[in-house]
């Protein structure tokens, strides 16, 4: 199985889980004299192997990110590359929103809003951010489609 198809099957694992999970609640209590319209255990049972397959799983995910190397590392060190470059893309865009959304006077005597920064200097750097987080994440989806899960 290719890592990518494992991402997929632990994406899929933890929204059954999620689902057994409310399932659950919902069939938890009953009126007395009635049943509940799913057996609990039954429910208790499949999300028990379901939490199992995803503990394999995950161990496994996270020993073939730590043992597979490209050329920019191993994939461990480029996602972590990734949330970072995520987070700061995210802190660039949202500032610059900020810095770019100006207030309008209607007349000279209201308070006049300026930029603290240069907007289209920093819109480069933000935007270099974006490019790198794109090329990371080009090199991190190529890399879980080439590699066997070990």
């Amino acid at each position: 199985m290719k890592l990518a198809e494992a991402l997929q099957l632990r994406s899929d694992l933890q929204k059954r889980m999620e689902q057994l999970a409310s399932r659950l609640y919902d069939n938890a209590t009953v009126q007395e004299g009635e049943s509940p319209a799913e057996d609990p255990v039954v429910l208790l049972e499949e999300y028990e192997g379901c939490a199992r397959q995803l503990e394999d799983l995950m161990a496994r995910i996270n020993r073939t990110n730590c043992e597979t190397r490209t050329a920019e590392g191993t994939l461990t060190e480029l996602l972590a590359r990734r949330d970072c470059l995520r987070m700061r893309a995210g802190t660039y865009h949202n500032f610059l929103t900020s810095a770019s959304s100006l207030a309008r006077r209607a007349t000279r005597s209201e308070i006049k809003i300026l930029s603290a920064v240069s907007v289209p200097a920093y819109r480069k750097k933000a935007d270099a951010l974006s490019l790198r987080l794109r090329e990371v994440d080009n090199a991190i989806q190529e890399a879980n489609w080439t590699t066997e899960l070990l």
